[in-house]
């Protein structure tokens, strides 16, 4: 296979320039000092490591194991290592962090991790792929990879076992930074984001479209749809920044773009008094999208007491699904549910 090599151009983002003074060796110490206070590192034993991953390493790391990208599989690889110290540094990962990485690939981001200081959990589907991260970091005891689709991972399990030797008092909650496949990405924010118990923040590398549609989903647009309600309930969304195609390997056909989803607690979440009602009401609003809801949720209860329902928080009886807020979903279902 022939491959052309290319000048790989710097993140383009609207934020200021980010400027690094990692040195590339790895964090081999622990500090319990909580991510809320400026940190001090102590005197830790440290190892050299190998230069930043890039286009020639990954490659180089893909030949030694046979494996060619599939883009039918979302599989892209960042070849840029920039990137990946801005994607660790937009989660605010530090010494101590436990870390939860999705995909690791070829060990790019895993580097970048464990030069800061973290614990990485990783979940890889492509056996030959967690070999590979399983041998390159084997060394540092910082990272523990198990092969498995991570769609069909008993996450908190896996996370239980893993936490119970990582975690201290002063930081019980785990991160996520990720680069994900762009065909599962609805599915990991569907796992992920109702777990404020476990984690703090997840930050995703996401096709741009996505990222933005998850974020900033206008009303009265075909963009908005109930994963825009479902985000908003268990999270609070940024979009931070964006990612050149040109800095994957192979090439997608779209930009991509990094977004922080900060995790409520179950005390934050909007007052309802069952999600599992809340979001099937939801999903039936925008199953008729074009439909009056008092139409898609006649099911529910009559479509009087649904005109009646939507008077009484202020809006027209023949309110459309794309009219409403997410806090004016959760006013309908309280008063509309399930009667």
């Amino acid at each position: 296979m022939t491959l052309l090599l290319q000048n790989l151009p710097s993140v383009r983002s609207s934020a200021p320039p980010l400027h690094y003074t990692r040195s590339h060796s790895v964090v081999c110490g622990v500090s319990s000092s909580n991510t809320d206070k400026p940190r001090t590192r102590p005197k830790i034993t440290r190892i050299k490591v190998k230069e930043p991953d890039d286009y020639h390493s990954t490659v180089k790391a893909l030949n030694s194991k046979g494996r060619i990208p599939r883009k039918a599989l979302g599989q892209h690889y960042m070849v840029n290592n920039e990137v990946n110290e801005q994607l660790v540094d937009a989660a605010n990962v530090g010494d101590g962090d436990v870390v939860l990485e999705i995909g690791p690939g070829t060990g790019s981001l895993t580097n970048v991790l464990v030069e800061s200081g973290a614990t990485i959990l990783a979940i890889e589907k492509d056996p030959y792929m967690a070999a590979l991260v399983t041998e390159r970091f084997a060394s540092t005891h910082r990272v523990k990879v198990i092969q498995e689709d991570f769609t069909r991972c008993h996450l908190r399990s896996h996370l239980s076992s893993f936490m119970g030797s990582d975690s201290s008092d002063s930081k019980p909650y785990a991160k996520v930074v990720a680069n994900i496949p762009f065909n599962i990405s609805s599915d990991v924010v569907k796992q992920l984001l109702p777990m404020g118990d476990v984690f703090s923040e997840v930050v995703l590398l996401l096709q741009e479209e996505a990222a933005l549609r998850m974020v900033d989903a206008s009303l009265r647009t075909s963009e908005y749809r109930p994963i825009n309600i479902f985000i908003n309930f268990y999270s609070d969304p940024e979009y931070k920044f964006k990612v050149p195609r040109e800095n994957f390997f192979p090439q997608p056909k779209v930009d991509a773009a990094v977004v922080v989803f900060r995790l409520k607690q179950e005390v934050d979440y909007p007052q309802v008094s069952s999600t599992k009602t809340f979001f099937s009401m939801v999903n039936s609003a925008f199953n008729g999208k074009r439909k009056m809801l008092r139409k898609s949720l006649q099911h529910i209860t009559s479509s009087l007491e649904i005109e009646e329902a939507l008077v009484n928080i202020g809006l027209p009886a023949t309110s459309r699904p794309e009219e409403l807020t997410p806090e004016d979903f959760v006013k309908l279902h309280n008063l509309i549910e399930y009667s």
